[in-house]
Parts: structure tokens; C-alpha cells; sequence
């Protein structure tokens, strides 16, 4: 697939006008969002079925995005990759080109309300020459990924496990090839919540038989998360969205390999070394995992055992809230006790606060910021409870 290419790229002035727009809506950004779907929805009523009849997390996703968009917006190439994704994601929702423009009114709407009299001509022409630069890359990222696979795939429960303490490994099988890479992240909907579409990391690299497993812990108020972990069972058919997340083993330049992973986000690093044992290169990898007590540090038995079977792999295991025998603190602390590791390639998976925490540790040890890999902030992986 080609990649795709923004055309018309903002000026510096343009840039600055959005910015400077961004920062006088922003105390007010969730009232936004709130106004924003009131009128589309109003305006343009064909485009409500398209939604969950709750819009709390819908409304958040699209504040995610409009930030991110605009942290990229002096940032062509990154921009276009993410709203490329964007546009290929959008696809499971039933998005056309058609639906593009009325988006586009009821946004600029939306934001000239809000900005309220520092709003100008001026500001409402950057705005509509950057959404049209958006616009043009999802449509274009949307029509290439229609050409070669399904929007969304749907796919049986064949296995589920209980871990405890709220956590449950559901392993899929699509009823269609699903192509993805190890490390990804993919969303899921549940057929008791049509329309809610959670992400969840795959905790396998790619396996003969096509099957996905994902670890999940139920998280309070998780309509989805509470869904899989409590009713799903052998034989339900879940919906998967496409492949999304830039975690991928090609990433790394480096032999060595650092994995930290805290609570459910060892599902991709695992599938990372799993990937890393199925492609037989010589990689060394340090694996650090950490909970805040030694019951919710899962995983651990099946990590070891594989160590047993890969003499590069080692791991270690910490917790930060109990006095158990092993290692005690929280990941970042542990990291520095263990490092340096600037000659590493580093990925990081689990709660959004360590993960940045961790980020920063490695950094000031010496370690590129090039070379710490994880899922962008944005993404309900990262910035779920």
C-alpha cells in the first residue's frame, strides 16, 4: 500500500492561528464535543445510527484525536501516518466521503462558538484548509484499505481462561484471514454493546491457525472490558476492527532488547517475544514485569517457562505496594537499578503513567528517544483506568 501524502500543508501563520484557537477552546473542550454531535445529530440525523446510544466515549475519542492532530499539525509526516490510521479505522463504523463535509460544518461550528469573539475569518480559514488536509488523507487511506481487505472481521470465542482479580485471556478466531504484526493493538466490539468498540492489545504473534488472544481485566464502569471478561464464552461471535499500532519488531536497530510491561500490557510484549522466538534472531531480551502486589502480577509462571525454553530471554518481576521476596518498587526505579540501557531497544506496554515515567528514566540514562517504543498516548490502550 502506498503511503499516503498530505497535500497543501499549513503555514506557519495557519499553524499558529489553530494553536493559539485550540488554547483559548480548551477549558471548555468537553462542552464542545457535547455541542459539536448536538448539531451534527440535529443537522444531520441519517448519521446518529452510526453511534452508541451513550456518547461519553465517543465524545472523548474525538477530543483525543483533535488534540493529537493538532500536536502534529507542524508535523506533516506524522500526521499524515496518524490520520491515515484514522481514516482506516473509521471504516468498521460505516464512514463514507459523504459523511467528510457534514463533519467538517458542524466542527467549525463548534469551535466558533466556543472560541467565541477571538474567533476570526482568518482562524475559520485555517481551520477549514486543515480539516480538508485531513479529510482528503482518511478518505484516501479508506479507499486504499477497501480495495485490499474487510472493514470490520467477525470472530468466534474458541478459548477463554479466568487469571483472577478481574483479568480473563479470550482467544478469537476470525472468520477471515486477519493479517496484523506482532505488537499491535486491535479494537473489539461485543454483540451486547453494539456499536462500543474498546482496544485491546494481542498477546500472540501470528500463528498458524489465524487465532488472537487477548488479555482483558474488567475495569469499573467498562461496559465492553466487563462484557468479555464476565459473559463472553466458547462459541460467541465478537467483531474485530483492522490492526492499528506503529510497536512492531521491525522497529528495532538494536540486538538487545529491553520489554517492560506492567499488568495487562505484557499481551503485546508478549507477543514480541514471541515473535522474536519465531523469527529465531539473536536478540537478548530483558524482560521487567510489575504490579503493585505479587497476586496481581500474572503472567509471571507462563513468562518463565518460556525463559526455560530461550536462553536469551530474562526476567524479572516487581511489585510496588507490598514486602514480598524479589525485587520491590515501582518499574521506572527498578529500571535504574538495573540499567544502563542505552544500547537497547526499548518497548514499553501498561498503564499510561508508568509508561511515560519509565519513558523519562530511560532518557536521562542515555537511552535515544528514538529507541523507546510504545503505543501513542491518544489510544484507549494506554490511557484506560
Amino acid at each position: 500500500m502506498q503511503p499516503e501524502t498530505a497535500e497543501a500543508p499549513l503555514s506557519d501563520h495557519e499553524i499558529a492561528l489553530i494553536r493559539a484557537s485550540v488554547s483559548v477552546v480548551a477549558p471548555l473542550a468537553e462542552d464542545m464535543t457535547v455541542y459539536f454531535y448536538a448539531i451534527l445529530f440535529a443537522r444531520y440525523p441519517e448519521v446518529r445510527p452510526m453511534f452508541p446510544p451513550g456518547m461519553d466515549a465517543q465524545r472523548g475519542r474525538l477530543l483525543r484525536a483533535l488534540l493529537r492532530i493538532v500536536d502534529l499539525v507542524d508535523d506533516p509526516e506524522s500526521l499524515v501516518r496518524f490520520c491515515g490510521h484514522l481514516g482506516r479505522d473509521h471504516r468498521k463504523f460505516g464512514t463514507l466521503a459523504a459523511h467528510f463535509p457534514a463533519v467538517g460544518e458542524c466542527l467549525l461550528a463548534a469551535l466558533a462558538r466556543y472560541v467565541g469573539h477571538a474567533w476570526t475569518v482568518d482562524i475559520a480559514a485555517a481551520w477549514a484548509k486543515a480539516y480538508g488536509v485531513i479529510a482528503q488523507v482518511m478518505i484516501r487511506a479508506a479507499e486504499q484499505d477497501e480495495a485490499v481487505r474487510p472493514a470490520v472481521w467477525p470472530a468466534t470465542v474458541v478459548h477463554r481462561v479466568s487469571h483472577g482479580h478481574g483479568i480473563a485471556e479470550i482467544t478469537v478466531r476470525p472468520h477471515e484471514p486477519y493479517e496484523y504484526s506482532a505488537g499491535q493493538y486491535v479494537s473489539l466490539e461485543t454483540p451486547w454493546w453494539p456499536k462500543l468498540w474498546r482496544y485491546y492489545s494481542v498477546a500472540n504473534a501470528p500463528r498458524e491457525d489465524g487465532t488472537l488472544t487477548f488479555h482483558v481485566r474488567a475495569v469499573p464502569g467498562g461496559s465492553v472490558s466487563d462484557a468479555l471478561v464476565h459473559r463472553a464464552a466458547v462459541g460467541h461471535v465478537l467483531r474485530l476492527g483492522p490492526p492499528m499500532g506503529d510497536m512492531v519488531l521491525d522497529a528495532a536497530v538494536h540486538e538487545d532488547l529491553l520489554c517492560v510491561a506492567g499488568g495487562t500490557g505484557l499481551a503485546p510484549i508478549r507477543a514480541l517475544i514471541e515473535e522474536v522466538a519465531r523469527r529465531g534472531e539473536r536478540h537478548q531480551v530483558d524482560l521487567f514485569l510489575g504490579a503493585r502486589t505479587g497476586a496481581e502480577l500474572y503472567g509471571v509462571n507462563d513468562m518463565l517457562r518460556m525463559a526455560q525454553r530461550h536462553h536469551w530471554l530474562t526476567i524479572r518481576g516487581a511489585v510496588s505496594h507490598e514486602y514480598i521476596p524479589g525485587i520491590r518498587g515501582s518499574l521506572p526505579d527498578v529500571l535504574s537499578e538495573y540499567g544502563p540501557w542505552y544500547h537497547h531497544d526499548v518497548f514499553l506496554s501498561g498503564p499510561a503513567a508508568m509508561v511515560m515515567s519509565a519513558g523519562e528514566t530511560l532518557t536521562l540514562a542515555g537511552t535515544m528517544p528514538d529507541r523507546i517504543h510504545h503505543d501513542p498516548f491518544e489510544t484507549p490502550v494506554l490511557s484506560a483506568p
